[in-house]
């Protein structure tokens, strides 16, 4: 991860992005707390909060926000895609074989500069259709 993009490099943001790049579960700013907490037992929440903030504004991480949903937070920021179960809320990456899959980008868009999009799938995950099935 590209530290240098930083604003301040605080031990707590390092930790902290440390523990997120770790992670492939996506997890929301209080699922990284109690891990962080584990090398940092003195850190709050709100610190949690606000770095991911920051880290988020520097391009360091992506958000992800959801309707009605607790943001989410990805420490890898190569293009992928993301699939969501709408039964649990477990996200995994996907991420494009070839130019073939990527969705092209429509013609018009009602005059719009686009700057970039986000492409999510939604669906069940293999643990919940067992659990469903049964």
């Amino acid at each position: 991860m590209a530290i240098t993009k930083l604003r301040r490099n605080t031990p707590q943001r390092r930790v902290i992005l440390e523990e997120l790049c770790l992670l492939k579960s996506h997890p929301t700013a209080a699922e990284l707390y109690a891990i962080v907490r584990k090398r940092l037992p003195r850190i709050s929440l709100g610190t949690v909060y606000r770095n991911l903030e920051v880290l988020h504004e520097d391009g360091v991480i992506d958000k992800m926000e959801f309707a009605g949903a607790e943001s989410r937070f990805d420490g890898n920021t190569e293009l992928h895609y993301h699939v969501r179960c709408t039964e649990c809320g477990r996200i995994e990456d996907i991420f494009p074989l070839d130019w073939e899959q990527t969705p092209a980008q429509p013609a018009e868009l009602a005059g719009f500069q686009v700057t970039g999009y986000r492409l999510e799938y939604f669906g069940i995950c293999p643990d919940c259709r067992i659990r469903l099935a049964h």
